[in-house]
């Protein structure tokens, strides 16, 4: 489910260079704290938790050689605060992801699932130790989720709001009431916004195999197919998930990481949501889209 964050191509190199630091610093808080399996988990979505949930300012840059980067090295921020929890928050998201996917799939095509379950185990179970109210209600929303899907909910609003309630606990250890309600409002839409385009990104596949969408259901799509008339619709919601996050993220100051987080809610989300509704969204691809919006 999650994958739909991306930085836009055009953003200045100084800001992709300091995303980029970022980017390593997860990477190595999860190698640190979880092993070098963890890493694998790393993707531009955690990433964008991250820096939401990081200071102002950036925090002590080193420069260090990995597996990754043997020879040249690369400039990381060193663990933090912020990115301790972001890594134990990624790693239950990415063990319940998983987990899902074992239970979406039968027996064969769940074998992926299964492995990368058992691989994130042991670091799951640190990571609920570490953050067993996140955990908790990370699996009551994903239960919720489960009735919706076994009842064939055709409500978009309802399922998507259970995701979207998920991604909210992101913000529950965060100290500061307005900062702590800000990025509430932030991970809810986020939530939502990705759930949503998740399903849409879904139908072809979905409608192949049969599997619950509540996108094809809400616009009683056939074979996964959009009418002009529905897509339309559809993308005014995924565009209104955006402009609410865009609402309170003006309410903080976000410090030196303003530009990325602006540029990637005011341009890049746009970006993505127009190439799955194109149908050239390609999971591990560079999308070539420059529209400011969805429909």
């Amino acid at each position: 489910m999650f994958g739909y964050v991306r930085l836009p191509q055009d953003l200045p190199e100084e800001e992709r260079n300091r995303f980029g630091r970022a980017y390593c610093g997860l990477c190595h808080t999860l190698g640190t704290r979880y092993g070098p399996a963890a890493r694998f988990i790393l993707n531009y979505d955690f990433t964008f938790l991250a820096i939401l949930l990081s200071e102002k300012e950036e925090g002590p840059i080193h420069h260090g050689r990995c597996a990754a980067h043997p020879v040249h090295g690369r400039d990381r921020l060193e663990s933090s605060p912020a990115l301790d929890l972001a890594a134990d928050e990624s790693v239950i998201l990415a063990y319940w992801q998983a987990r899902d996917g074992v239970e979406d799939h039968d027996w064969l095509h769940g074998l992926k699932y299964r492995a990368v379950s058992a691989v994130l185990e042991p670091a799951y179970r640190k990571a609920a130790a570490l953050r067993p109210d996140f955990d908790e209600s990370t699996r009551r929303q994903l239960r919720l989720l489960a009735e919706l899907e076994g009842e064939h909910c055709p409500s978009i609003d309802r399922a998507a709001d259970t995701f979207a309630i998920l991604l909210r606990g992101a913000a529950q250890s965060v100290d500061e009431p307005v900062r702590r309600r800000v990025l509430e409002q932030i991970f809810y839409h986020l939530g939502r916004w990705v759930y949503l385009v998740d399903a849409a990104d879904d139908l072809k596949k979905d409608a192949a195999s049969g599997n619950y969408n509540p996108v094809a259901l809400r616009y009683g799509l056939l074979e996964g197919v959009w009418t002009e008339e529905s897509r339309t619709g559809f993308a005014a919601t995924l565009d209104h998930s955006i402009h609410m996050m865009a609402t309170a993220f003006e309410l903080w100051d976000f410090g030196v990481w303003t530009p990325v987080l602006k540029s990637t809610l005011y341009t890049g989300l746009f970006r993505v949501g127009k190439a799955v509704l194109d149908g050239t969204f390609h999971g591990q691809g560079k999308k070539r889209d420059t529209q400011e919006s969805s429909t």
